[in-house]
């Protein structure tokens, strides 16, 4: 009998062929990524030695701001090797922290060198932070995953209690100011300053216990049946040793000191360009929550392309709650030797915005899922507080 070699054998070896040369490119670009990410923070840092403390042309604030994205970049790499190593959710923790640390570094540092100009850049800070990663990131997300998977699918338990937090430090931090009396304006006493940011750090500590140790489960991305989904089981790429995951928390923390000191030197640029165009100084507050919370934005958006859209809320709603949380009692403590007022009452405007948010949060949150519509709704708010803060 004669055997007849099918067709296909030639098409097979050519597709295993192929296989064999994407894995190896694969391999390679992830090896040159690996290398970049290690060279950037340590040449950023160098940058910022070098410019440190002087008066920078215009190139040369080109360039400052150019290291300043790299390392941004770089710091979002470390910090998804790190959270590969730890699992979901310590990961979104450790990106969320950290960016937490830039922005409360950020806001000192400015409001010592600023005087009483600065009264409310922790105020329009931290408000833009609660907005861009309530609304923008979190819409953004849900708008990825419902595209790629008709819905966005999470789990109610933990983003509810997420935005629950958000919702009472928001209230207590930025929305009494506004209504007591017992200093003049829109701020606090010492008394009732020192209770905010004590209650600000409790809060935010239970939050954290409960996201890593009690109820874990309920910041775990879940399937459309609403099972939870270990990400451990579908990660096919083996998890980094504890050496990389050290090397990547050591490199991590230089490219966080890079952003604060590079951010800081480009910051007299952002401020005169605010001034020179005659937009309010709550802008200036808005361009430091943009940068600061890129690489949030980058990590959320590709967990929610992943359809892990959970991951991708504890990205946003765990930034926002780190950002009231550990930024209010930070300035609380700055406050002590800082000069001028500390300004936190929001704007009536304002207030309005927040109360919006955190209906249309709750609203979008209870469903257990998502459309392209919830998403719409919450990027829909955030170009409104985009309209405000450039004309109020």
């Amino acid at each position: 009998m004669c055997h007849i070699r099918p067709y296909g054998g030639a098409g097979n070896r050519m597709a295993g062929l192929r296989s064999v040369i994407l894995g190896r490119m694969i391999t390679k670009l992830r090896a040159a990524t690996a290398q970049w990410t290690v060279v950037v923070p340590v040449v950023s840092f160098v940058v910022l030695v070098l410019t440190w403390h002087k008066d920078l042309p215009g190139w040369a604030v080109g360039v400052v701001a150019v290291f300043l994205m790299a390392a941004v970049l770089s710091a979002v790499h470390h910090a998804e090797v790190i959270a590969h190593w730890s699992g979901e959710p310590f990961g979104s923790l450790v990106l969320a922290v950290a960016v937490t640390v830039i922005e409360v570094a950020l806001i000192v540092t400015l409001m010592a060198d600023g005087g009483d100009k600065s009264s409310t850049l922790a105020r329009d800070t931290v408000f833009a932070a609660v907005m861009i990663t309530c609304n923008g990131i979190l819409g953004l997300s849900i708008i990825v995953a419902a595209i790629k998977y008709r819905t966005a699918v999470f789990n109610a338990e933990g983003t509810g209690t997420a935005l629950a937090c958000i919702a009472t430090l928001a209230t207590l931090s930025l929305v009494l100011p506004t209504f007591t009396t017992s200093s003049p304006g829109p701020q606090f006493s010492t008394t009732q300053l020192s209770y905010a940011a004590a209650a600000s750090l409790v809060v935010y500590g239970l939050f954290v216990t409960t996201q890593t140790l009690r109820h874990r489960d309920y910041f775990l991305p879940v399937t459309p049946e609403g099972k939870v989904r270990r990400l451990e089981e579908e990660d096919h790429a083996a998890p980094p040793t504890l050496r990389a995951a050290g090397v990547s928390l050591l490199l991590l923390a230089v490219a966080l000191v890079a952003v604060v000191g590079l951010a800081k030197g480009v910051s007299p640029t952002i401020e005169s360009a605010v001034e020179d165009a005659g937009l309010p100084h709550a802008v200036v507050g808005v361009i430091i929550a943009l940068m600061v919370l890129l690489p949030e934005t980058i990590a959320a958006l590709r967990a929610a392309a992943r359809n892990r859209v959970q991951t991708s809320l504890n990205l946003a709603l765990g930034s926002a709650l780190a950002s009231i949380g550990l930024t209010i009692p930070a300035v609380a403590v700055a406050s002590a030797w800082l000069e001028g007022p500390l300004v936190l009452g929001l704007e009536p405007s304002h207030l309005v915005l927040l109360t919006l948010t955190v209906v249309l949060g709750t609203l979008t949150v209870i469903p257990r899922r998502a459309t392209l519509l919830q998403g719409a709704l919450h990027l829909a708010l955030l170009a409104e507080f985009v309209v405000l803060a450039v004309n109020p």
